[in-house]
């Protein structure tokens, strides 16, 4: 009896591991959730008003010193890959004067935008779009009728 326990609780061990391959995985999102065309609108001047109404509420900030304001986001697929990123904003007289993180690199630029979830107008953009070609290609592909008379009627 102790042995097929035993040999129960290895098989069942062994099928956990199999069982996480297989199962599907949510993405994981902390943090502030950072798009690069939110920060394409970023600009240097901007009120804080301004900036949280664009970005959100940061991350970390000072409780003594509202000089910088951090935004750190982090994103992992359901696949495992790993996004995150930091921007940090200094004001100075009440509004922004400088930004750190705002740009990518073109390789990181590429990763990002493979991770990045897109927003629901682009899906129904893309769904919309994919529609119409397959219509195109439907009505391209139909055999059109002759204006003509035909063989027969001869």
């Amino acid at each position: 009896m102790r042995i097929l326990i035993v040999f129960l609780t290895a098989s069942l061990a062994g099928c956990a591991s199999w069982f996480d391959a297989l199962a599907y995985k949510l993405p994981t999102r902390q943090g502030n959730v950072i798009e690069q065309k939110q920060l394409d609108q970023l600009k240097v001047g901007m009120t804080p008003d301004q900036v949280r109404f664009l970005l959100g509420t940061p991350l970390a900030t000072s409780p003594f010193r509202d000089e910088r304001w951090d935004y750190v986001g982090y994103y992992k697929s359901p696949r495992g890959q790993v996004s995150s990123r930091t921007v940090s904003l200094f004001f100075e007289n009440g509004v922004v004067a400088r930004m750190d993180g705002t740009t990518l690199a073109a390789g990181d630029r590429a990763k990002a935008q493979a991770l990045e979830t897109p927003d629901v107008q682009s899906v129904l953009d893309t769904d919309a779009k994919n529609r119409l070609e397959d219509e195109r290609a439907k009505q391209t592909e139909a055999p059109r009728p002759t204006t003509g008379e035909s063989s027969s009627q001869k």
